[in-house]
């Protein structure tokens, strides 16, 4: 996927650096690898050292700039520590792309594990919400900016018996997203939430292994593991297709809003 050249007017820098959390796998890293081959600089995050530093030596060897920041997202003092070590290695970002999530488990609240429920919110809401707050600033005195939040359907979707942790953080980070959009009005920074598909992912997997374990409602969560691989998932590519066509200049005032990739297994549902 091509981009369009910038207008002579844009504030879009030609060489942008791109902070990817949840970098190591599935959607992150093709977010990662998609922008690096387009020449920008990409600083991949999270908490899995071995596997950041082996994509970083990846994108190096084929011509691309990229730099491991290992990260637990949700930890304040961790993200304190990635904006110095971030702005040391790169300068400001001009994106952030929040991609690190986890599903939890497969059962309802009565029988949940509220270490495991705490993480899940922990993660999927809390860490978007101390990366923006640690860059947002410097983002907006740039004059140009992108925020993409990876939300999911299943914050659109009726409630279902087996995910409330899940469901409440993707609802939480919808509305967390829009807000932020609008405190970020006039400043050239957008911030939009997206819905990545339904991607076979290292989550796909350990939802799968959960559900299988689980007697019960939390078992029922196997029907939908069972569609996605009968139609081989969406690739995760069409994130990066996506978070590239929120890059060009034409896209500027798209912000506040909640997206979907291209022809995806998941028709859009109606949001706002």
């Amino acid at each position: 996927m091509s981009e369009t050249p910038d207008p002579p007017n844009s504030r879009r820098p030609s060489v942008l650096t791109a902070l990817i959390t949840g970098a190591g796998s599935g959607v992150g890293e093709a977010v990662a690898r998609a922008l690096a081959s387009r020449g920008h600089r990409v600083a991949l995050v999270g908490r899995r050292a071995g596997h950041l530093e082996k994509l970083a030596a990846d994108i190096g060897a084929s011509g691309g700039t990229a730099a491991a920041f290992p990260c637990d997202v949700a930890d304040p003092s961790s993200v304190t520590a990635l904006k110095s070590a971030v702005e040391s290695r790169f300068g400001l970002p001009h994106l952030l792309f929040n991609g690190a999530g986890l599903f939890g488990e497969c059962v309802p609240i009565a029988d949940s594990t509220p270490e495991v429920w705490l993480d899940t919110v922990r993660i999927n809401t809390f860490g978007p919400y101390l990366v923006c707050r640690a860059f947002m600033a410097g983002m907006a005195a740039q004059g140009w900016g992108r925020i993409v939040n990876v939300s999911s359907a299943a914050a659109l979707a009726p409630v279902y018996n087996v995910s409330s942790a899940y469901q409440l953080s993707k609802v939480a980070l919808n509305h967390f997203t829009r807000q932020l959009a609008q405190e970020l009005t006039g400043t050239g920074v957008t911030a939009n939430v997206i819905h990545p598909g339904e991607v076979k992912t290292e989550m796909f997997a350990a939802i799968k292994a959960d559900a299988a374990s689980r007697t019960g409602p939390g078992r029922d969560m196997l029907k939908w593991v069972e569609k996605v691989e009968r139609s081989g998932g969406d690739p995760a590519e069409k994130t990066a297709d996506l978070v590239l066509d929120l890059l060009r200049p034409e896209n500027d005032a798209i912000t506040g809003k909640f997206l979907w990739i291209k022809d995806g297994l998941k028709a859009p549902m109606p949001s706002w």
